[in-house]
């Protein structure tokens, strides 16, 4: 749950106003312009910005600092996917938070990475260099590395920006079954006429709240148009 949430940088206001709860199990979608706030609420809720006001609850209790029930996957272009790498290594960073930086991984740790790689169809590709690969298989190994840290909170930031309709389609899949395991994906996405298929509720930003619900019920042609200042 998000209640009264603002984010500021420095004097300038980012992000204001932002309330919602919703339920482990959903996809949520963050739409609105350039510059709407949508990548500052992922950073607010996965703890990488402070909170001006408002707060973050998650189970029942206040998220007053980052928690590894949160993983936060970026921008793919924010990325130094010349940094060596593999994708085992990357997903191994998933167990940092239980295992420490210099602690040696346990059975149970190897068995997270292992069943992280299993379930995203990466086993094959697990000793590439991660810029060996294509944009869908990146998006695929952030994913096994937030599996590995045992979140249930996905947060994305456009994940679906750069992939080829293949890509984007078994991208797709894997957030529904993620969904269906009973994770809460939140994600900022641009197209709107996918939408609906991708996600179950939408929460419309532009730089304050501008409504959130079911993505069939919120997104009406009148709100799109007056969020993105297109005639109607």
């Amino acid at each position: 749950m998000i209640a009264g949430l603002s984010v500021s940088y420095r004097d300038i206001l980012a992000l204001s106003g932002v309330s919602m709860a919703t339920s482990c199990g959903n996809r949520v979608a963050l739409i609105g312009p350039n510059g709407a706030g949508k990548s500052t609420l992922l950073k607010a809720i996965a703890g990488l910005v402070p909170k001006s006001s408002g707060e973050i609850r998650w189970r029942g209790t206040a998220v007053r600092k980052w928690s590894r029930e949160f993983a936060y996957l970026p921008q793919r272009e924010e990325v130094d996917w010349s940094f060596p790498i593999t994708v085992r290594g990357l997903v191994e960073m998933g167990r940092y938070p239980q295992t420490g930086w210099w602690r040696k991984f346990s059975g149970d740790d190897t068995r997270a990475v292992d069943a992280a790689l299993d379930s995203l169809n990466l086993n094959e590709l697990q000793h590439r260099q991660i810029r060996e690969l294509s944009g869908g298989q990146q998006q695929r190994a952030f994913l096994a590395r937030a599996l590995a840290q045992e979140a249930h909170v996905f947060l994305l930031d456009e994940p679906f920006t750069g992939l080829d309709r293949n890509a984007a389609v078994l991208l797709a899949d894997l957030l529904k079954k993620l969904a269906g395991e009973g994770r809460l994906i939140i994600a900022s996405h641009h197209e709107l006429v996918s939408a609906p298929d991708l996600f179950d509720e939408v929460l419309v930003l532009n730089t304050h709240q501008v409504a959130f619900g079911a993505v069939t019920e919120t997104l009406t042609p009148q709100l799109i148009a007056d969020t993105f200042a297109i005639p109607v």
